[in-house]
């Protein structure tokens, strides 16, 4: 039970005894209420202004994770990038240089995308500028890997053609090494020998036995396989492309037809004598673009660097040539 409460009464100079009735403690409850009421309202209020509620709480927790995710994704672009980087590197310093092609260049491999509206889709979100960064990376990086798979597309036909030039090439003699009777009459100013003049000798003359087989020095097709041009006799012409032509002339027998395709060391005929001839030989010319070169610089797959030294020295003498 509570206590009695006392008031002092200056008038009559005493303590009188309260008395308090229903009313007074009617509003006493409701004013403590009203209070506790007012007080759970800012609580609240205040609560939900600077706590984070239990869903609040989970998106956070969500947002937290898809940062994170975010950061390992960029690692791995980086990872990414820097492996791009470095097949770009060797496409342009190595693939391509040995296949003389030129490097594509930095800007074609890291142009962007145009349009200004390509991301437009992705704005008005929390994390769009997020988004459209990481978007933007990943769709330069399918670029350049796009750019860099149709470069090796192009390494690996250039590779192919790169064999057929080297399968070519006019790189044998066209009659055995060893069916020589003597040093090859090479290429350069010659005394004829019937004219007994000194005239421009463009090719080389291998003097063999007459029906020694002559071989094509590489693969080509045959242009020509007639007697029809003045002084060569029987004789054949092969292309064999990349502005490559080899002729074989004063054949005794031809061994192949025009339309052809031969491969290189494939019989295309035999020693003779015909046209304008003093003795059995093969006379052989190499045709670079138009232009009649000296023979002896494609023996590289028939002669080792001595054997190449010698008929280097013995060709160039200024002997007599054989037509």
């Amino acid at each position: 039970m509570s206590k009695a409460k006392y008031r002092f009464n200056p008038k009559s100079l005493s303590y009188e005894k309260v008395k308090t009735n229903w009313k007074e403690i009617t509003l006493r409850v409701l004013s403590y209420l009203a209070t506790g009421t007012v007080f759970a309202a800012v609580t609240i209020v205040l609560a939900y202004k600077f706590l984070p509620s239990p869903n609040e709480k989970k998106k956070n927790r969500e947002v937290e994770e898809v940062l994170l995710q975010y950061e390992l994704l960029q690692k791995k672009m980086d990872q990414v990038d820097k492996m791009v980087a470095d097949l770009e590197d060797r496409d342009n310093n190595i693939y391509r240089v040995i296949f003389e092609a030129e490097p594509i260049p930095n800007e074609v491999r890291n142009a962007g995308f145009g349009g200004v509206d390509r991301y437009k889709k992705l704005e008005g979100y929390d994390n769009s500028e997020l988004m459209i960064e990481t978007t933007k990376r990943l769709d330069k990086l399918t670029k350049r890997l796009y750019i860099q798979s149709k470069s090796f597309d192009d390494v690996v036909k250039m590779a192919r053609n790169k064999q057929q030039l080297i399968n070519s090439i006019p790189a044998i003699m066209p009659i055995n090494n060893k069916f020589l009777r003597h040093a090859p009459s090479g290429f350069g100013w010659r005394t004829h020998p019937i004219y007994k003049s000194s005239e421009f000798h463009p090719g080389m003359d291998f003097a063999s036995p007459e029906g020694t087989p002559i071989y094509a020095t590489g693969d080509g097709v045959v242009e020509r396989a007639d007697n029809t041009a003045q002084g060569y006799g029987n004789h054949v012409v092969l292309n064999h492309g990349y502005g490559y032509q080899t002729l074989y002339g004063h054949m005794s027998k031809i061994a192949t037809t025009i339309g052809k395709k031969v491969k290189r060391g494939e019989l295309i005929g035999y020693v003779g004598s015909t046209g304008l001839s003093t003795a059995p030989h093969v006379h052989y010319e190499v045709v670079k673009n138009g232009e009649k070169v000296n023979p002896i610089n494609f023996y590289y797959n028939d002669l080792s660097p001595e054997e190449y030294q010698i008929m280097l020295e013995l060709s160039s003498k200024s002997t007599q040539s054989f037509d």
